[in-house]
């Protein structure tokens, strides 16, 4: 039962077949006996199965449910649960339960899904690998020597070891997309203001967005008609209507144009990578699909530009963290170095509070950010970014004046080796090399499987698309889906 896709399951819940209770124990078991992975930080089985019995009691009695009714959706630890231990990977967390849901978490129960626990993360979101949480890394299922991705691996794990038939991750520079590649798995980024942000805590604003993970892109469709949508809780959220993804999704864009850019293939990527995308592209000629080559100048700024935007707005966003009124507060601040002793001790309290809640890579990036907006160094950095990130944008409106969709790699190599990049910074941010433009231009951006290494490690296709183009990107990756069967696979743990 654990192996079948989410409308699968779906299908078998409405025909009576099998009940949510029954499902959930499957992927309660599963999950406990996979537990090594380190994929979730908080799973309440007893909570689990109470929302389950609730849905099955419903549907016994007649009444109404919701599009996911009975479904486990496993969420990131950065989407607030009402009373729910909600994290964020961090100790300066490590206690708090939100009194209020996110507006993703509202819709869930508005849409009878079963909330599958708090899946493990890169620490606040900062990370490409799962390695900086708290809660230690996150194993990739398909080899546990390797990195699952990040920051949302935990639920990219959930969904590949068939912990979970589906589940939230949220985005900022490819956090959905890059672990989906890494983890054989269907991951996608929304457009900023297509999903709601209230009650997911933020690690960059303007570039944070909450998307699905699911095996297939039928499922993934199912998740995110169900979380999207305008929310005036949100002052970012686009009020603009959400289609029904699912009805045209079988039916090919007419006369589909897909874009690719030279650079982004040959040259610095895995062979192994780059051969598997030039076959994706045969399988879209094959199709019928018009394949051109488009120009994206500015995407090569891309990493340098988000490693200033996104750790100003890092700086800007964890500043309340303090040990004042919520989160970690340092038992002992007394002073300790010359010089502290004529520190406030509401300083010197704050300032031990953030040194023993928050790791290293939240630290270096709060370091980054609060450098580029320093007086003297704005103009120098922080705008210069922002222009960049204006270009980056205008690249891709005059690419998508010519294609439907620009494919790429997801990530320019399969899962590497636990630790082989952490002393090393610079390589790990390259890992999002091809995801941190989506964000920085607002757009919406699709990861699908589309092939194994020859150690069996899997490879992402990314699909981009104009903003609000979901629809579009989702009837594209499914004409990929019905020529291929890479979404099929399992890493077939036991």
């Amino acid at each position: 039962m654990t192996s079948a896709t989410a409308s699968g399951l779906l299908a078998q819940l409405n025909a009576g077949a099998v009940t949510s209770e029954e499902i959930v124990r499957g992927y309660l078991d599963r999950a406990e006996r996979l537990k090594r992975l380190n994929a979730f930080v908080h799973l309440d089985a007893e909570g689990v199965l109470d929302q389950a019995r609730a849905v099955d009691s419903r549907r016994r009695a007649g009444q109404p449910v919701g599009a996911l009714a009975g479904l486990p959706v496993a969420i990131k630890d950065v989407l607030c649960v009402e009373g729910e231990l909600t994290t964020c990977g961090s100790r300066m967390l490590k206690t708090f339960r939100p009194p209020y849901d996110a507006t993703s978490i509202v819709r869930l129960r508005a849409a009878d899904a079963v909330l599958f626990g708090k899946t493990n993360m890169d620490e606040y979101a900062m990370g490409s690998s799962t390695e900086t949480s708290a809660f230690g890394p996150t194993l990739n299922p398909w080899d546990e020597g390797c990195i699952p991705g990040g920051s949302s691996g935990g639920s990219a794990v959930a969904v590949a070891a068939d912990c979970a038939p589906l589940a939230l991750g949220t985005d900022t520079g490819g956090s959905i997309r890059q672990p989906a590649s890494l983890c054989g798995v269907v991951g996608l980024k929304p457009t900023y203001g297509r999903v709601s942000r209230y009650g997911l805590i933020a690690y960059a604003s303007s570039l944070d967005q909450i998307g699905p993970f699911a095996h297939d892109v039928t499922d993934a469709a199912l998740l995110l008609k169900a979380i999207a949508g305008h929310d005036p809780l949100d002052s970012t959220s686009v009020d603009r209507p959400v289609p029904d993804y699912l009805a045209s999704l079988d039916t090919p864009p007419p006369s589909l144009r897909v874009g690719i850019v030279p650079e982004f293939l040959g040259a610095g990527l895995d062979p192994e990578v780059d051969a598997a995308v030039r076959e994706a592209i045969r399988v879209f000629e094959a199709a019928g699909a018009t394949v051109k080559e488009v120009a994206l100048p500015h995407s090569k700024y891309g990493v340098p530009a988000y490693y200033l935007v996104a750790p100003a707005e890092c700086s800007s966003n964890l500043a309340r963290y303090d040990g004042t009124i919520y989160g970690h507060r340092a038992a002992d601040f007394s002073p300790k170095y010359p010089g502290e002793k004529d520190i406030a001790p509401l300083v010197l309290m704050m300032m031990a509070s953030r040194a023993e809640g928050f790791g290293a890579e939240v630290k270096r990036r709060i370091m980054l950010g609060t450098f580029a907006l320093s007086a003297g160094y704005a103009d120098q950095f922080y705008n210069q970014a922002l222009k960049v990130r204006r270009l980056i944008k205008n690249d891709f409106d005059a690419a998508f004046a010519e294609v439907d969709v620009v494919l790429s790699p997801t990530s320019p190599t399969p899962a590497f080796k636990l630790g082989e990049k952490t002393s090393d910074p610079i390589a790990m941010y390259l890992s999002d090399i091809f995801t941190i433009t989506a964000n920085l231009a607002g757009i919406p951006g699709l990861s699908i499987p589309c092939g194994l290494t020859k150690s069996g490690l899997p490879i992402g296709l990314q699909l981009l698309g104009p903003a609000f183009s979901e629809e579009t990107l989702l009837r594209t990756a499914r004409v990929f889906e019905r020529a291929t069967d890479w979404h099929t696979k399992r890493p077939g743990l036991k």
